[in-house]
């Protein structure tokens, strides 16, 4: 049947049985599947019902959608850009809607000749009516009378469909005149007795049919055979005036009981459809709702995308809506996320031509530190080269495809400039071993303080000021370095054992202690933190936003949310411990 709306329950007397076919499709796992489909369907007597119309429906362009995103996947991954995608024409397309509107021309043609038949039908069985009346008004013979009534009854059976509008009332009028002329008209005992009785057991067993219906499994089956048996009851006779309305009590008892169970399934069905339109209608609201202002770097960009395949997924997941909203829905979700892909488009094109003006800036600077990298002006040159290192943090990024070539260029010639500077600063050597001997009267403190079989409350304070003068000595000799590093090293982890330090704590400590003093490698190193507290803090960003998505759609929670908690803890505590070494860092710099 076309709709929910056409159902309605059976009163006194049932609707005539529907026309179509309602037959559920086998499981199609192609186009081509779809299409030979249709064309079976196109080919049949029988209208096509609009159900399995629309789910073919669904059902290609849901395969073409993935051959589509499968098609996307593959041209990326080849090294394309997404935005630049475009899918390949579909042949196949074009003869799915060709066989479609053939269905629907025929669909209309057919149901246009059986709104006629029926219209035809309907002028017959009023002929037959009024013949009946004036059979019941006559005062004819009885047997003459009772074998016109015979054949009048006859070609009642004979005629089938009429206007659904008509069929209660035509039914109505057929039963009154056809009790009328058993009742008024004088027949021979014999016929009426035996057309009673046999009238009578057709009905008791057409009674008996309807009640084992209400143990039908299949509700819509149950539905249609209730049709049946009614349209048979219809065209049997009448029985005896004193079992009349018994009969047609019982047989009306039980039809609602199939009738009820028939409504409720498509209330049900309606309920379902409805709860699938709302969950579609909020991920229209929050694709809609997008905030575009607020995306102005790669990362927002990125996080929201895959915030769109995940309700992209999730809009999958949901059956129809009701028919009427099904296609609407559908194209209003489509339409937010054109939007969105829209928009994304432009925001590449334009970040393309930012990047390329990066690029160049950036290209500057390295031909400016390259200049200066064998200059022998020690201080005003690392004072040059250290401006250029800030203002490299205040340009915007370069296409990944020149990012890593580009940063190396830069600090390649900044690290030759300031190994070279090392090299050349001649009190350089006696300072190291002036550090030498500092940093071995360290160790020997801490060695003391190991000693000991049990530390003293201020123990961790006297190890970190050991640690902070240790890192405020110099470098010491290149040979004896590792050394002496192992040695401090193995100390302090120690201590810490003893002291029973976090490993947070412990990792802070040890990156104090690794820090290297040369300016270069200390604008380096931050430059390295950086990033990496921006990559963390956008990565525990999409977390979150997952968090949110997944939060609102399934209220219980789950193991994976679980799991995504963990994750966010951990990112925070590594991202807080990031923070503490760029402080280290820039102390040690205004140092």
């Amino acid at each position: 049947m076309d709709s929910i709306e056409t159902i309605n329950p059976i009163a006194e007397v049932p609707a005539q049985e529907a026309t179509g076919t309602s037959a559920t499709p086998v499981a199609l796992q192609t186009k081509e599947d779809v299409i030979e489909r249709l064309k079976t369907l196109n080919e049949q007597e029988e209208i096509a019902g609009r159900p399995e119309l629309e789910a073919l429906k669904q059902t290609f362009y849901r395969l073409r959608n993935a051959e589509v995103e499968a098609a996307k996947k593959a041209f990326v991954e080849n090294g394309g850009n997404e935005d630049e995608f475009v899918p390949e024409k579909d042949d196949s397309e074009e003869r799915f809607k060709e066989v479609m509107g053939l269905i629907k021309e025929k669909r209309s043609a057919l149901l246009a000749e059986d709104e006629e038949e029926k219209q035809a039908n309907l002028e017959k069985k009023l002929a037959i009516i009024e013949r009946m009346k004036e059979l019941a008004e006559s005062s004819e013979d009885a047997n003459k009378a009772y074998h016109e009534y015979k054949k009048l009854q006859t070609e009642w059976n004979e005629i089938k469909n009429v206007p659904a509008a008509k069929v209660n009332e035509l039914w109505k009028n057929y039963q009154v005149y056809s009790e009328k002329f058993y009742d008024l008209i004088k027949l021979n005992n014999e016929f009426r007795e035996y057309d009673f009785k046999k009238n009578y057991e057709i009905k008791i067993h057409l009674c008996e049919a309807a009640e084992r219906l209400a143990g039908e499994e299949d509700v819509i089956s149950a539905f249609h055979q209730l049709q049946k048996l009614h349209q048979e009851f219809r065209e049997t006779g009448p029985v005896a005036k004193d079992v009349r309305e018994e009969v047609w009590a019982r047989f009306k008892a039980a039809s609602s009981v199939v009738n009820r169970r028939h409504q409720q399934h498509f209330e049900e069905l309606k309920e379902r459809e409805q709860r699938n339109l709302d969950e579609k209608t909020v991920i229209c609201e929050i694709v809609e709702s997008m905030e575009y202002d607020t995306l102005t770097t790669f990362q927002d960009w990125h996080d929201k995308t895959e915030e769109i395949l995940a309700l992209q997924a999730k809009w999958k997941t949901i059956g129809y809506a009701p028919q009427k909203m099904n296609t609407k829905i559908f194209e209003r979700f489509r339409a937010g996320c054109d939007e969105f892909f829209k928009r994304k488009a432009e925001y590449f094109k334009g970040l393309k031509n930012n990047m390329t003006e990066n690029l160049e800036k950036k290209r500057a600077m390295c031909e400016k530190a390259e200049s200066l990298k064998d200059s022998t002006d020690w201080k005003e040159t690392a004072e040059v080269l250290t401006r250029l290192q800030k203002e490299w943090k205040t340009i915007g990024p370069v296409s990944k495809k020149y990012s890593d070539a580009i940063w190396k260029r830069f600090v390649s010639a900044c690290d030759y400039f300031f190994e070279q500077k090392a090299k050349a600063t001649s009190s350089q050597k006696t300072e190291e071993l002036e550090n030498l001997e500092k940093k071995k009267a360290v160790i020997a403190r801490l060695e003391a303080l190991n000693a000991e079989e049990s530390l003293a409350a201020e123990a961790g304070n006297a190890v970190r000021e050991l640690m902070k003068e240790w890192n405020s000595i110099g470098f010491v000799p290149f040979k004896d370095k590792d050394k002496l590093y192992k040695q401090y090293r193995k100390l302090v982890d120690a201590l810490f054992d003893k002291m029973n330090l976090s490993a947070s704590q412990k990792k802070l400590n040890r990156f104090r202690s690794n820090i290297n003093q040369t300016e270069g490698n200390l604008y380096r190193e931050r430059e390295k933190l950086v990033r990496a507290y921006e990559n963390m803090k956008a990565e525990i960003q999409t977390y979150e936003n997952n968090l949110g998505f997944l939060t609102s759609a399934s209220k219980k929670g789950n193991n994976l949310v679980t799991e995504m908690n963990r994750k966010v803890e951990k990112l925070k505590a590594d991202l807080e411990l990031i923070v503490q070494k760029i402080a280290v860092i820039d102390e040690s710099i205004k140092e």
